[in-house]
């Protein structure tokens, strides 16, 4: 039997219709809570490895949503105060799986994590950011190119399907917002050099086109 994740489904469904298209982000990945579901007797083969994961990918998405709150307060770029909406909702799509496997978890205040290397990475994102908007969306870019990895690195390690699922969902709508970064970054005459796809996995992200994320 299967059955909806803590009944949660519906609930995160009507936010996200009340959510308005945004440019860049139009469809990035925000659905992937609608379509959380998992085995009733999941809770008991979760794996450590599993659980590690999903903590981690809550803080590496919080990181994303505080850096661009961040950012947008500095710069008052729309771009940042929209894409960190649509992290505010990848949040919510892990939280609704560490519900429904009974993982315990805690939310830390703006700017603070749990993760060493996370707060040095906002620490350090919050003192390039205020040098100037190339180096704001330069940070952006970086964000979206380092969920897209670890996401990947989840993904392959999982066999939890669910976990699979909902991480690809959302490393689909991280392209997108890397597309959407990089564009803006053109847009006034500069670039972005990846910092940890290759550059045949970048370039590639690039080439395709803006994803519909489901």
């Amino acid at each position: 039997m299967k059955v909806k994740v803590k009944e949660f489904s519906w609930v995160v469904l009507s936010i996200l219709i009340s959510i308005p298209m945004f440019w860049g982000c139009s469809d990035n990945g925000d659905s992937v809570v609608e379509n959380a579901i998992i085995d009733d007797e999941a809770t008991a083969i979760i794996s450590e490895e599993d659980k590690n994961a999903l903590l981690f990918m809550l803080e590496e998405e919080k990181l994303a949503r505080d850096t661009y709150a961040f950012l947008y307060d500095t710069w008052g770029m729309v771009q940042f105060n929209n894409i960190k909406q649509s992290e505010e909702l990848h949040m919510t799509a892990v939280v609704t799986l560490l519900d429904a496997f009974n993982v315990d978890y805690e939310i830390l205040p703006n700017g603070e994590f749990d993760n060493n290397d996370l707060q040095a990475l906002y620490n350090k994102f919050e003192e390039d950011g205020v040098m100037d908007e190339v180096s704001a969306l330069k940070i952006g870019a970086t964000i979206e190119d380092l969920d897209i990895v670890d996401l990947e690195e989840h993904i392959q390690a999982t066999t939890n399907s669910d976990i699979a699922s909902v991480f690809a969902s959302l490393q689909c709508g991280s392209r997108n917002h890397l597309r959407s970064f990089t564009q803006s970054l053109e847009n006034i005459g500069s670039s972005y050099e990846p910092q940890f796809l290759t550059v045949e996995e970048y370039q590639s992200i690039l080439d395709d086109s803006h994803e519909q994320c489901n």
